[in-house]
């Protein structure tokens, strides 16, 4: 597909049985890399704070931080579906809130959709945005902006009563409008039971392979991120020591006076 893709677009991918990739994005240069291999969806993730600004949680990210990636992400033009991540305290304070922090990632961020955390408990809040005609994905599972709660990175729905409530947070978000949902951290047998229950897309993350897609932080397959290891992820290459080499091999250069040569010099 060379035209735009769109919502409508991710939700016939599920009807097709078609599967659904989706990598998260933070600037220019990796969305034109990525969009030219012809990924599905773009998340512009708040894993931001982690991967790149070094945080060691999502919380601190902010709304102007989102929406400064946001743009970064956009100017590449991808054709891929552009979804920007809700931060924490964007959207749990009351709807107003919710509905203003939610138009300015598409109105000043240009994101395409938005995604927040929360079953049932935010199922208000989908509808809200919805109803702005803002498309909302969802996130249910083990979901980072709540680690204090959980006590920490831990995979949810293991006991029967943990399993019977994600799976009344994935009705209730697509009765609230979501057009798809991010499962994280759950077992896999429990993925497919909503996967098969939903008519809306689901998107695995630590979930197991019978998800309608998958999503992973591009530093992390890319082997560029040092702060965790998480069992899901697959590492398809080791970046960090390409760019070591090449940030040594510049330093011994100038170091040695070998760089630069008439050949980088301007006559």
């Amino acid at each position: 597909m060379n035209r735009k893709k769109t919502v409508l677009d991710i939700q016939k991918m599920k009807a097709d049985g078609e599967k659904i990739t989706v990598l998260t994005s933070y600037d220019y240069p990796f969305t034109r890399i990525m969009d030219g291999c012809g990924i599905d969806v773009i998340l512009v993730g708040d894993s931001v704070g982690v991967v790149v600004a070094g945080h060691d949680n999502t919380l601190p990210v902010t709304v102007e931080e989102m929406v400064y990636h946001t743009r970064a992400v956009v100017r590449a033009e991808p054709k891929a579906l552009v979804v920007a991540d809700m931060p924490f305290m964007s959207y749990q304070t009351d709807l107003r809130d919710a509905r203003l922090n939610a138009g300015r990632l598409i109105k000043d961020g240009r994101a395409e959709a938005v995604k927040l955390e929360g079953g049932e408990n935010v199922a208000p809040t989908i509808r809200a945005i919805v109803e702005m005609d803002i498309p909302v994905m969802a996130h249910i599972g083990l979901t980072p902006q709540s680690i204090h709660r959980m006590g920490g990175y831990r995979v949810q729905g293991k006991k029967e009563e943990q399993a019977e409530s994600l799976l009344r947070d994935a009705h209730a978000i697509q009765e609230a409008g979501a057009f798809a949902v991010v499962l994280e951290g759950i077992p896999l047998k429990l993925a497919q039971r909503i996967t098969e229950e939903l008519d809306i897309p689901t998107i695995g993350i630590g979930a197991g392979p019978h998800c309608d897609g998958q999503v992973l932080v591009i530093h992390d397959i890319l082997g560029l991120c040092e702060k965790y290891s998480p069992k899901f992820v697959k590492r398809y290459a080791e970046l960090a020591p390409v760019i070591s080499r090449a940030v040594s091999d510049y330093i011994t250069e100038v170091k040695g006076g070998t760089f630069p040569t008439d050949a980088h010099s301007f006559k």
